[in-house]
């Protein structure tokens, strides 16, 4: 079991174009990588197999971000190791998007997410997990892990306000998740 478990949860190796070095850091959040600005935000969910079921797919499949009002396109149908996607967020001409690389999946027993790291071209610099948690007493909680640092000059420029913007991000996937979950 633990086998099938372990080839469900993989990696993929670091492909040119990522523009960070601690590929794959987001699996350990306790430990971050330092001279990074570190976001770790969680929330409950749900309760129960149905519901981590639910959230676990909204999540892998980009389901919540894009309920969350943000565009991802993607050729991926769900989060796989290299698959590549860009997220946007905006209105019009003030639409960012940005390029990311799934960079590593978790589809096991109590477990499920993913994280992306940057691509050339993206504003930040870093990896962000979101994974879904099932619980021994059937709570479901989804957290986001990131660690970033400006690596454009509008994000340095906006300084301390990006980590509150990511932390607002997080929240608002947390609340849209939970929606998803109930309907």
């Amino acid at each position: 079991m633990t086998r099938l478990m372990n080839s469900l949860s993989r990696t993929a190796r670091p492909r040119p174009g990522l523009t960070y070095r601690e590929v794959g850091a987001t699996r350990s959040p306790e430990d971050l990588p330092e001279d990074y600005h570190h976001l770790r935000y969680g929330t409950v969910v749900g309760q129960g197999r149905a519901a981590f079921e639910a959230a676990g797919a909204a999540v892998t499949t980009w389901r919540t971000h894009r309920a969350s009002g943000a565009t991802v396109r993607s050729e991926a149908v769900r989060a796989e190791p290299g698959a590549r996607l860009e997220v946007s967020a905006g209105i019009g001409r003030l639409r960012l998007g940005v390029p990311c690389e799934v960079i590593w999946t978790a589809y096991e027993e109590t477990r499920t997410g993913f994280a992306y790291g940057t691509l050339t071209g993206h504003p930040e610099c870093g990896e962000e997990s979101f994974v879904v948690d099932l619980a021994p007493d059937g709570t479901v909680r989804f957290t986001v892990t990131a660690f970033s640092r400006p690596a454009a000059w509008y994000t340095r420029l906006a300084g301390p306000l990006v980590p509150v913007l990511q932390r607002a991000y997080a929240r608002r996937l947390g609340r849209t998740l939970r929606r998803l979950v109930r309907a």
